[in-house]
């Protein structure tokens, strides 16, 4: 099952999660290291990153390592994207209003 990268990142945990794996890779042991919750919880969240395709597994000898797949991270990104620039325009229109304001008073 596919979830969705939002529900992902919904969670406090999964984005502590994400930020030590953009770092470098990290088994699921050494990532719980971080946490006051069970492996089971880690493995859980681990489970739900993966399935948003957040996550790519690599294998080392008996080890699985997690690492950060940056290019889902761009859907996010590009998604936050439209918000910046309203956010743009409004911070725009004040510095206009507050210039016009400004040689008012002049």
């Amino acid at each position: 099952m596919r979830r969705d990268i939002f529900q992902a990142i919904a969670d406090p945990t999964r984005r502590a999660i994400l930020v030590l794996v953009a770092v470098h890779a990290m088994t699921p042991n050494a990532i719980a290291e971080h946490f006051d919750i069970t492996r089971q919880s880690i493995s859980k969240h681990l489970r739900i990153l993966n399935e948003c395709d957040l996550l790519t597994q690599k294998q080392d000898g008996r080890e699985i390592y997690y690492e950060l797949k940056i290019d889902k991270m761009k859907e996010i990104d590009n998604w936050l994207e439209q918000f910046r620039k309203i956010m743009e325009q409004q911070f725009q229109q004040l510095d206009e209003v507050l210039l016009i304001l400004k040689n008012k008073e002049k």
